[in-house]
């Protein structure tokens, strides 16, 4: 089911912790005027954040620098102005120059989640290919970019970023049941079904892993197998949950939309609560 994707609100603010004193440091500047202005400005942002745009954009004519504009670009995304977030978190990032790119890949980070709120899913892309030239290594990174490409339709630049994102987390099997939708998408029902299984047997009771495959077994054409598989999730999970809803549907033959990923898929989350400094997002 690749790739509809909902945003939990969940990270990305940009407060760090200091290892050595467990204070809280704004990762623009760290006296402590601008500490606090930087928190109230970030805690208002989360929670009101049509008070706190102009705020915001007051501090920043006022000299507020980087800080002050990272808290008008959470604003904005807070608010629902996500290709005016984009370009900020974007331009936020170029005039960091070369300095802390762990944080500038952060920043892209925001920007790729921002344009594929605002439905530009080419722009979103470009972005996150910016963070990964930053940090390679981060598998959440991949799993963002191959989003941006299912959204396009672009089923072999996903899978290709899956690949990358399950060499760094192998065997996780989130990744599989993505992959194998992508698979699904890419109309490769036995690269699909390969993931599939390798994810049941890791996990064998996986709901995700399960209404994948069925949907695999209905786009071969069996449907019996795949009934076995809707009803073994009807077995488990509540009913009228979203994995029931998406399992009765499949019981009545319906293919999930192309572009829709499994519930329970990890995305790449919205700009709002900090990540650790050097740490996974």
């Amino acid at each position: 089911m690749l790739f509809r994707h909902p945003i939990p609100v969940a990270l990305l603010g940009f407060a760090l912790a200091s290892p050595a004193s467990g204070q809280t440091l704004s990762p623009f500047e760290s006296t402590p005027d601008h500490l606090q202005r930087y928190t109230e400005c970030m805690k208002l942002a989360r929670r009101e954040p049509l008070r706190a745009l102009p705020m915001a954009e007051k501090w920043n004519a006022e000299g507020g620098g980087l800080g002050a504009r990272h808290c008008v670009a959470v604003a904005m995304f807070q608010a629902g102005k996500y290709p005016q977030a984009g370009a900020q978190f974007e331009a936020i990032a170029r005039d960091m120059g070369q300095e802390r790119p762990g944080l500038r890949a952060e920043l892209w980070v925001q920007a790729g989640q921002a344009w594929l709120e605002a439905g530009q899913a080419e722009k979103a892309a470009e972005a996150q290919s910016r963070a990964l030239d930053l940090k390679s290594n981060d598998a959440d990174l991949w799993i963002d970019r191959t989003l941006s490409y299912a959204a396009m339709s672009l089923w072999p630049r996903a899978i290709s970023d899956l690949d990358q994102a399950l060499r760094l987390r192998p065997d996780d099997v989130e990744l599989l049941v993505l992959r194998a939708a992508a698979w699904r998408n890419a109309r490769n029902p036995a690269q699909a079904m390969a993931d599939v299984v390798r994810a049941l047997r890791i996990a064998p009771d996986h709901t995700e892993a399960l209404l994948e495959r069925g949907f695999i077994n209905l786009a071969r054409g069996d449907r019996a197998q795949a009934n076995g598989d809707f009803n073994q999730v009807l077995r488990l999970v509540p009913p009228g949950s979203d994995a029931a809803r998406r399992a009765e549907a499949g019981l009545a033959g319906q293919q999930p939309a192309a572009g829709t990923p499994p519930a329970g898929a990890a995305t790449p989350a919205a700009p709002n609560t900090p990540p650790k400094s050097g740490g996974k997002r």
